[in-house]
């Protein structure tokens, strides 16, 4: 493996990381600032009323987007063993 294959490889590996980490990190994103919102309506300051709701909701997003995340790690492992395959 040369140097561009192995640039490339880095590349679709860090494609893969972005892709699976991305559903994760928008549904905490969007229940944070749901929260927020209605923290700064209702002025109410509890810190637990942030941490809670978006614990579960990254854990439910995370059950939810498993099977993706299994497909997107899989198809990886396909590209590196056909590389090593291949030599």
């Amino acid at each position: 493996m040369n140097g561009g294959e192995a640039l490339d490889l880095a590349r679709e590996a860090m494609w893969v990381l972005v892709t699976m980490a991305a559903p994760v990190m928008l549904v905490g994103l969007a229940v944070g600032v749901v929260i927020g919102i209605l923290q700064a309506l209702t002025q109410i300051q509890e810190t637990t009323l942030v941490f809670v709701p978006k614990i579960l909701a990254v854990f439910t997003a995370l059950i939810l987007f498993m099977p993706f995340m299994a497909a997107s790690m899989s198809g990886l492992m396909t590209i590196i063993v056909q590389k090593i395959i291949a030599q």
